[in-house]
C-alpha cells in the first residue's frame, strides 16, 4: 500500500517505499550503515545482506535522515540527523531552481533530535521539507523535541498565510502525537514567521499548551535558548539581504522557458512578416533582435530588479522593473545600431520594458516588503499599462517592416 508522505506518522514509520518527496533515494533501504564485516557468502557467491532491522515494517522504508528510534514509555521516535547528506543538498538545489517544489514535504508528527528529556524544548516547524532540513541542521549539537505540522509541503511563512500552519493544525499535532506524555512543561516553541497563523490563546485554551514565539531564522534559535526563551530586536527582524534575494531567482527564471518558446516563433512570424507577405531572411535577421530585446528584459525583470531592488528608485516593482528595462533596452538598441528606424527602436525598447516591469512585478510574491493588499493594487494599475505597452510593441514592430 503506498500512502503520501503526509499521511504518515513518523512514530510508526517515516516515508513510502521509493518516493522522494521526503528527499528519500529511491531504492534506499534504511539510513543505517550496512555492515561491512559479513564473511558468509551467498549462493551467487556475493556477501548475504544485513538482517532486517525489528523496526522496519512491510510497505515502507525509513528516510535517509532517521538515524535510528528513540523507544520511550509512550511510542517510540525518529531520531533524524542534523547534518545534511548529498540527497538533502540535491533536493534543495532543485527546489531552489523550481523542480519539484510541490512535492518536496516529509511526514507531520514528532521527532527528536539528540536523546532529549521531559525538560527540553519543543520545536514547530512546517513539513515543508526545505524548512525541515534548515531546522535540523541549525540546531546540531542540541536535544530537542521536533513537532512538525502538515502544511502540505509549504514554508512556513506561506502556510500560515495560506491557514495551513493553523492554530486548528498545531492543536490537532500536539494532541495526535500525545506531546503531553514527552514533555514535563507545557511549551511549544513556534518560528515568528506563523504568527499569522496561530492565535497563542486558543491553543492554550483547547491543548493547555503555551506557544511560545521563537526567531524568525531557525540559526538564531540556539542563542533564543540561551537567554532563556528571550528574543532580541535583531532575532525579529525579517532581512532582504542580497544573497536572499539572488537565491530566489532560479525559482523565478524556472517557469520562463516555456513562454519563451512561445515567445521565439510569435516573434518569428511577425518579424517574417513583410511587404512580398513572408520573408523568411527577415524572420530570422529581425527575430533575433527582437528575441534579443526579450531576453533584454527577462534578465532586467527577473535578475538585475531582484538583485538591486534596495537600490532602485520608486516604489513600485513594476515601476522598478521598467525603470531597469529601459536601460536594458537602451543597450539592446546600441548592440543592433543598424536598426535605426524609429518603429524598430520604439518597438525594442517598450518589448523590453513591458516584459521587465511584469517579471519585476512578480518578485512581490518572494519579498517581505508588501502586503497582499498592495499587491493587488499594484497589479491593477501596472498590468493594463504592461498590455497596452507590449500592443504597441507589436505594431510598431510589423509597421516598421512596412515602412
Amino acid at each position: 500500500m503506498r500512502k503520501h508522505p503526509a499521511s504518515i506518522d513518523p512514530t510508526n514509520t517515516c516515508c513510502e517505499p521509493e518516493k522522494t518527496d521526503c528527499g528519500c533515494e529511491n531504492g534506499s533501504k534504511m539510513p543505517f550503515r550496512m555492515h561491512s564485516d559479513v564473511s558468509e557468502a551467498a549462493c551467487c557467491g556475493g556477501p548475504i545482506a544485513p538482517a532486517s532491522l525489528p523496526h522496519e515494517q512491510p510497505g515502507y522504508e525509513i528516510c535517509h535522515f532517521v538515524e535510528d528510534f528513540m523507544h520511550t514509555p509512550a511510542v517510540r521516535v525518529p531520531r533524524i540527523s542534523t547534518r545534511l547528506a548529498r540527497i538533502d543538498r540535491w533536493g534543495t538545489f532543485k527546489v531552489r531552481s523550481g523542480i519539484s517544489r510541490n512535492n518536496y514535504s516529509v511526514a507531520p508528527g514528532l521527532y527528536c533530535i539528540g536523546s532529549p528529556g521531559p525538560a527540553d524544548p519543543v520545536l514547530v516547524t512546517a513539513n515543508y521539507k526545505l524548512s525541515f532540513d534548515t531546522l535540523r541542521q541549525d540546531v546540531h549539537g542540541l536535544n530537542a523535541w521536533l513537532l512538525v505540522l502538515d502544511t502540505r509541503g509549504v514554508n512556513v511563512w506561506c502556510s500560515a498565510g495560506k491557514g495551513t500552519f493553523s492554530t486548528a493544525e498545531l492543536v490537532h499535532r500536539i494532541k495526535s502525537v500525545g506531546l503531553e506524555k514527552f514533555v514535563n512543561h507545557r511549551r511549544v516553541i513556534l518560528p515568528s514567521l506563523a504568527a499569522t497563523g496561530v492565535a497563542a490563546h486558543r491553543v492554550n485554551r483547547e491543548c493547555g499548551f503555551k506557544v511560545v514565539w521563537g526567531p524568525v531564522r531557525s540559526a538564531d534559535i540556539r542563542q533564543f535558548l540561551a537567554n532563556g526563551m528571550k528574543a532580541d530586536v535583531q532575532m525579529r527582524r525579517v532581512t532582504f539581504r542580497f544573497a536572499e534575494r539572488l537565491v530566489l531567482v532560479p525559482v523565478e527564471l524556472a517557469a520562463l522557458p516555456k513562454y519563451l518558446c512561445g515567445f521565439a516563433l510569435a516573434i518569428f512570424i511577425l518579424s517574417g512578416i513583410d511587404a512580398s507577405f513572408f520573408s523568411l531572411q527577415a524572420a530570422l535577421s529581425r527575430g533575433i533582435q527582437l528575441f534579443s530585446a526579450c531576453l533584454a528584459g527577462v534578465m532586467a525583470g527577473a535578475i538585475i530588479t531582484p538583485a538591486l531592488l534596495p537600490w532602485i528608485p520608486m516604489r513600485a516593482f513594476s515601476a522598478k522593473g521598467a525603470l531597469i528595462g529601459v536601460l536594458a533596452g537602451m543597450a539592446v538598441i546600441a548592440l543592433f545600431r543598424s536598426s535605426d528606424g524609429v518603429f524598430d527602436t520604439a518597438a525594442m525598447l517598450l518589448f523590453t520594458v513591458s516584459i521587465s516591469s511584469f517579471l519585476a512585478m512578480n518578485f512581490t510574491g518572494a519579498t517581505p516588503f508588501t502586503s497582499p493588499s498592495g499587491v493587488e493594487k499594484e497589479m491593477r494599475r501596472a498590468i493594463p499599462l504592461q498590455v497596452a505597452a507590449l500592443l504597441i510593441a507589436v505594431v510598431s514592430w510589423v509597421t516598421a517592416a512596412f515602412v
